[in-house]
């Protein structure tokens, strides 16, 4: 059965830009399997090209093509669904490369549509009453993804899932994500490999956003014990007979081409 191989970046092959255990090797051997792949991330502190490079650094050949953002999922769908719209964007990172199509202001007044992207210095308070403000006025919030947390050296950060959840409550109003674990990021990566969900395996660290929402694309997943990882929620996910479980759990990346021998063959 021929098959192709979706990976979540941070937390499963580096955290802050450092190699995992064992990673960079596992992912050499399975590139000379030549296994289709593709790479795909909630980071939006880095454009493609930037994580192409800083993955080069701690010793990944990868290509800026091969790498999936939130931010080029929510370009393509901000250029799909909202053409033309003037977009303000709150994001920690330098990401304007991958927001092609999309036409940017620097004045969130001006805007017709906010897009918040990854969480960091720059979600104050004042930044975040502006949003609260707009989406009171009935404009647009379109998020890049719903992570809660983030992978650092120094353990875990809360990331813009944290700050929707209170935009939507105080407001009445939904935030619509464009990043995992919606459908739209792991179909595009599946075409993109020319291969149906059923023949891709995505390998993550977050249980929810990568594995399960993974699943529930059609795609198996593999969960990794590294950093989002949580044991306690693991076992509460077991507990409950009726909730889905991830489909394969190994220790970390480096175990991965023995998993898939023992699949795949």
């Amino acid at each position: 059965m021929s098959y192709g191989l979706l990976f979540d970046i941070d937390g499963v092959m580096v955290t802050s830009w450092q190699a995992l255990p064992g990673a960079a090797d596992a992912v050499a051997e399975l590139a000379r399997r030549e296994i289709p792949r593709m790479f795909l991330t909630n980071t939006t502190s880095r454009s493609r090209a930037e994580i192409a490079a800083a993955l080069g650094e701690a010793g990944f050949d990868v290509g800026p093509k091969e790498i999936l953002t939130a931010a080029k999922l929510t370009a393509e769908y901000l250029a799909a669904q909202h053409p033309g719209k003037k977009v303000w964007v709150l994001n920690q990172g330098p990401i304007a490369d991958d927001m092609t199509r999309v036409d940017l202001v620097d004045d969130p007044r001006q805007a017709d549509l906010i897009v918040l992207g990854g969480a960091g210095a720059v979600f104050t308070h004042e930044a975040l009453s502006t949003v609260f403000e707009r989406m009171v006025t009935g404009t647009p919030v379109v998020a890049m993804h719903r992570s809660m947390t983030w992978s650092t050296s120094r353990g875990l950060s809360i990331d813009t899932g944290v700050y929707l959840e209170g935009l939507e409550k105080a407001t009445g109003r939904k935030i619509k994500a464009v990043g995992k674990p919606s459908p739209r990021g792991f179909r595009i990566a599946c075409d993109l490999m020319d291969l149906d969900p059923a023949q891709v395996v995505m390998v993550g660290d977050d249980m929810h956003n990568d594995v399960l929402g993974a699943q529930a694309a059609a795609l198996t997943g593999v969960l990794v014990r590294t950093w989002k990882f949580r044991e306690d929620a693991l076992r509460q996910l077991q507990r409950d007979e009726f909730g889905p479980v991830p489909d394969h759990i190994i220790d970390s990346l480096a175990d991965l081409p023995a998993l898939l021998t023992e699949l795949y063959g």
